[in-house]
């Protein structure tokens, strides 16, 4: 394959990179398929992620902006993981997810792409879901659209 199209990448490459933290920009949105935001809590909210690694990979963050998880108090702490357990049966559920990445990486040398505000990830996972396209071409190859995505998660969250 000589060529790959995605015209959609073009948006991500030509965007101006905010120098504010985009977890505390996404934060301040209401919940809706344009902010990928999925659900507010009283301490931490949901984001679908942009540039997921698989479709439903999402996001739990603390609404405050800090980068160390012992800064949590027990309130924060709590309901962030009530929240991943939340989205990881809504996962489950909605996409059919046969398996799940769940992890935190805590700094810049711990793989942080923002370090500066702690978030978890949860990433789908599917029998074959890596498939000869990462390790020929350096390409992954995601089957759904974001907002396809948006709005199955967004109709689980109401059975969960």
């Amino acid at each position: 394959m000589d060529h790959l199209w995605a015209p959609w990448r073009i948006k991500y490459i030509r965007m101006e990179r905010p120098t504010d933290c985009f977890f505390c920009q996404a934060a301040q949105q209401e919940a809706g398929s344009d902010s990928l935001v999925l659900l507010q809590a009283e301490r931490n909210f949901v984001l679908l992620n942009s540039f997921p690694y698989n479709p439903g990979h999402l996001m739990v963050a603390p609404l405050r902006h800090t980068g160390d998880l012992t800064s949590l108090d027990d309130a924060e702490l709590h309901e962030h993981f009530v929240l991943v357990r939340r989205m990881v049966s809504v996962i489950e559920k909605s996409l059919q997810a046969q398996g799940l990445n769940v992890g935190i990486n805590l700094g810049a040398v711990g793989g942080a792409g923002v370090p500066n505000h702690l978030h978890t990830h949860i990433v789908p996972r599917w029998t074959g879901d890596t498939n000869f396209m990462p390790v020929i071409g350096s390409t992954k190859v995601l089957p759904q659209a974001l907002k396809e995505t948006y709005l199955m998660l967004k109709k689980g969250l109401g059975s969960a």
